[in-house]
């Protein structure tokens, strides 16, 4: 199957410790995406362009695997007596050969758009490049004589930089004959309007704890609490395997408890926790610890404003967010310290600033504003 060249680099769309969305034959919820598409296929009004937009995670590449693996499977009508009838589902079975091939990444008739390598092929590229798409362009041009349904994969159309999008902008004015082009987007605010107008949507939405369970148990990561895992996850498959890969739910738990003791923590806990997402090979760590806290003070700030405590994400959460932000007057202060607060940690870690001391920081800022609240 052509794709981009990566070496012995990793797959930039690939979660680790989770199977590939190719190697992923179903696709738990998003029912009514499914339909909408299968209602436009079997009325023979398939849209070259379709733009699969939704939360980062959520399943938004295995929707446009599934999508390629069934309109590269079922024949296409030629309007004869004998034609079959047509297809209720997406489902496609797992030994059919074009399921295998394009496990295997072995199907000539999709071409897979990602990130490849740097323009001196030393280093994974940051974005998708303009000669990624040429090469997808010249791909189509070259198979075209040998017929049939074609499907181009663009994963994730987030990552072009803007001469590789108006490059593609052209290919979805002017379409090949017999391509679909399914592009993923976790923000498609960002993409060209005129890309956006080019495509049908199709919109995922987080999953309910009961899909989230179901869908880790596929990928082979069970939940022990599905529902603070959904909520911690905020409904994204690929952010719960990360949670479960670096024990994010055990450290939520922690911060949960070192909060307690606020407006003054203790500070044995409070350096026990600080120190967590430091040292050598714990970058991920760092960076999910970063992530939890600013998702902390995000659920502070919208329980005061609406006065509604969400579905608790870790023992004692509920009590901790009625006590510290009682109301909008103090919702508002958490609001203005989570504006600031994860980005400062971040700018530091990247000039080599101690994550130890930058995580410290963080919590004291946090003792610091549930004092003053605690003092009004």
């Amino acid at each position: 199957m052509p794709s981009v060249f990566l070496g012995d680099f990793p797959e930039p769309d690939r979660v680790e410790g989770a199977p590939h969305p190719r190697e992923t034959v179903r696709l738990v919820g998003h029912e009514a995406a499914q339909e909408s598409f299968l209602s436009s296929f079997r009325a023979g009004r398939l849209h070259h362009g379709w733009l699969i937009t939704g939360p980062r995670g959520v399943g938004k590449a295995t929707l446009a695997w599934r999508l390629a693996r069934f309109l590269l499977a079922v024949p296409e009508d030629d309007g004869g007596m004998f034609a079959p009838p047509p297809p209720e589902t997406l489902d496609i079975p797992d030994d059919h050969p074009v399921a295998r091939r394009l496990v295997a990444l072995s199907e000539p008739g999709l071409y897979l758009l990602r990130r490849g390598l740097n323009l001196t092929e030393t280093m994974p590229a940051q974005e998708i490049l303009v000669g990624e798409v040429r090469r997808l362009k010249d791909y189509f041009a070259l198979s075209a004589a040998d017929g049939g349904r074609r499907v181009a994969i663009i994963d994730s159309a987030d990552e072009m930089n803007m001469q590789a999008a108006n490059a593609l902008l052209k290919l979805l004015e002017e379409p090949p004959a017999g391509v679909v082009f399914l592009l993923i987007s976790h923000q498609p605010s960002r993409l060209l309007p005129t890309i956006r107008s080019r495509c049908r949507e199709l919109r995922l939405v987080p999953l309910p704890a009961e899909q989230m369970a179901q869908a880790l148990e596929q990928a082979g990561t069970p939940a022990e609490d599905p529902q603070a895992m959904a909520e911690l996850a905020g409904g994204s498959v690929g952010a719960a395997i990360r949670l479960a890969n670096l024990d994010g739910m055990a450290f939520y738990e922690d911060l949960l408890a070192v909060l307690s003791g606020l407006p003054r923590m203790d500070r044995a806990k409070l350096l026990a926790l600080s120190e967590s997402g430091s040292g050598k090979g714990r970058e991920q760590h760092f960076d999910l610890a970063v992530t939890l806290i600013d998702l902390l003070l995000a659920r502070l700030a919208r329980s005061g404003t609406t006065g509604v405590l969400p579905l608790e994400a870790g023992r004692g959460e509920a009590a901790l967010l009625q006590r510290l932000s009682p109301d909008p007057w103090a919702a508002r202060r958490w609001a203005e310290l989570a504006q600031s607060l994860s980005a400062r940690a971040r700018r530091g870690k990247a000039v080599n600033l101690d994550p130890a001391a930058l995580l410290m920081d963080m919590l004291l800022q946090i003792e610091q504003t549930a004092a003053t609240l605690a003092a009004r």
